[in-house]
């Protein structure tokens, strides 16, 4: 029976943990986190109303 080749899995996980690590860099560098890229955009109407809590107080 064949022994499992340890260092050859070992190497595989650091190759993809720096990848891994990469993409963050690259991810950083570009000022766009990916969760922007995915959502979806506000309904209409909403995207021009400003939150509740930054509006002025009326007296």
């Amino acid at each position: 029976m064949a022994t499992p080749n340890y260092s050859y899995e070992k190497r595989q996980r650091e190759l993809a943990k720096k990848r891994k690590a990469e993409e963050k860099r690259q991810r950083k560098l570009s000022g766009k986190p990916d969760a922007a890229d995915t959502a979806e955009p506000p309904p209409e109407g909403e995207a021009d109303a400003p939150p509740a809590d930054a509006a002025e107080p009326q007296t």
